[in-house]
């Protein structure tokens, strides 16, 4: 195994393992309070006019999660998991579009 390989895993290790811990523990302590864009339309008065049948909802996981929750899982157990799903196919998104980068700059020409 290479070095860059070798202190990429040394960093890439810890970093998932506290993002992880960060979601499932911290993640129930969350503000209730609306995010952004909800709070915006409240104050705004538009909160009303959002389509009953938006595109999110045609989504392929869109059964599972409910705004920061799982579906079909114990209350107190809902947040965490949706943090740690959430936490770890962001995780797979990055890596694997890091993997596709670094494949597609070793097989361009060298100039020179």
């Amino acid at each position: 195994m290479s070095s860059s390989r070798s202190n990429n895993r040394t960093w890439m290790i810890p970093g998932l393992g506290i993002a992880l811990l960060v979601a499932i523990f911290l993640s129930p302590f969350a503000s209730s309070n609306p995010d952004g864009l909800d709070r915006v339309s409240q104050d705004h008065k538009f909160v009303n006019k959002a389509l009953k049948d938006t595109p999110a909802k045609k989504l392929p996981f869109y059964h599972l999660f409910n705004e920061y929750t799982l579906r079909g899982t114990p209350k107190p157990l809902a947040t965490p998991l949706a943090g740690l799903a959430g936490t770890l196919v962001t995780f797979g998104l990055a890596w694997g579009v890091g993997k596709l980068v670094v494949r597609g700059q070793q097989s361009l020409p060298k100039d020179g």
